[in-house]
């Protein structure tokens, strides 16, 4: 559960709301208050991203399945017709304005059209008896950089969030990320998988796609001091 502290937040105040959240058997995120705090700050990017692979072609199954062989639970297609379109596209919104973002069309076509997802029956997928009807994917069909382009949009993302204030200490974004998203548990998190993967790595490679894709894969400034 995050705890959002805004300006004139007292920190008595904080403190009551990390214990209760303790007392609820939840861990406490303490964060700043900023567009989409810490947990949907950062799982965007992965989402925005698994959307403009698809307007490119890529097959919805082909995107999840990606997602999937990394470890997540369940794939960002999936994701967004569990949690509602609706719901998404007002997320995205928010963040597309605090952060200067583009926002993928097809979202907002399939909003425009009533298709929520799951609560309605259909949205990326068709919905039959609360299960999403998908073709099945050879893991050929994977382009090599898809998994990089779904998964280190959160890295970076999170990255940004350490360096502006939002989130003070990397090990409860780690954990936070992990239990709020599923980020893939075995992998420790979104900086943790950083480290052990290699800085560099992560950073050439972010690098590599902002020179194939954009300026939304662009290295976060805090990459050079978020490890000693």
């Amino acid at each position: 559960m995050e705890i959002v502290r805004g300006a004139q937040t007292r920190p008595e105040i904080v403190a009551d709301a990390l214990r209760f959240v303790r007392t609820l058997d939840k861990l406490p995120l303490p964060c700043r208050s900023a567009p989409g705090f810490v947990v949907n700050r950062v799982l965007t990017p992965y989402v925005n991203e698994a959307f403009f692979a698809l307007e490119e072609g890529i097959p919805r199954e082909v995107i999840d399945r990606a997602a999937v062989r990394f470890g997540m639970p369940v794939g960002p297609i999936e994701l967004t017709d569990v949690v509602g379109l609706d719901v998404s596209l007002s997320v995205g919104r928010v963040l597309a304005e605090g952060f200067k973002r583009p926002l993928p069309a097809v979202l907002t076509r399939l909003v425009e059209q009533k298709k929520l997802g799951r609560k309605t029956g259909e949205g990326f997928y068709h919905w039959q008896d609360g299960k999403a009807q998908k073709n099945p994917v050879d893991d050929a069909a994977i382009p090599p950089d898809l998994q990089d382009r779904l998964i280190l949009p959160m890295l970076n993302e999170a990255v940004a969030c350490w360096r502006e204030g939002t989130v003070a200490d990397t090990d409860l974004l780690d954990a936070g990320l992990v239990f709020a998203t599923g980020f893939a548990p075995f992998r420790g998190g979104p900086l943790q998988y950083a480290k052990d993967r290699g800085v560099r790595d992560v950073t050439r490679t972010l690098g590599e796609l902002a020179a194939r894709y954009g300026a939304r894969f662009r290295p976060d400034a805090g990459w050079e001091t978020i490890f000693p």
